[in-house]
């Protein structure tokens, strides 16, 4: 992946995953309805601190809070960059 943006300390990069377009049950949401994904795959991850390096890797799938990061389009993509105190999981 030719992502040319390098985090900072312990930033992360995260492409979210696309949001559920249809329930379990096949009933079709609308764009306006679709919940914000809470999960997504660390494209970029920074050196950590001194005190706190950084745990997850490039390639981790990882949970995240609903309104954590700030949003950045780069080259048509949507990403999040965050914390890594941000992320909750990882799956």
């Amino acid at each position: 992946m030719g992502l040319n943006i390098k985090p900072l300390a312990d930033r992360v990069v995260i492409e979210p995953a696309a949001a559920e377009t249809t329930t379990a049950s096949g009933i079709i949401i609308p764009d306006n309805a679709k919940e914000k994904p809470q999960k997504g795959t660390v494209v970029a991850a920074g050196p950590g601190t001194k005190d706190e390096p950084i745990t997850v890797k490039v390639g981790d799938t990882v949970l995240y809070g609903k309104y954590a990061g700030t949003e950045l389009k780069l080259e048509g993509t949507d990403y999040l960059i965050m914390r890594e105190s941000d992320i909750l999981a990882i799956v």
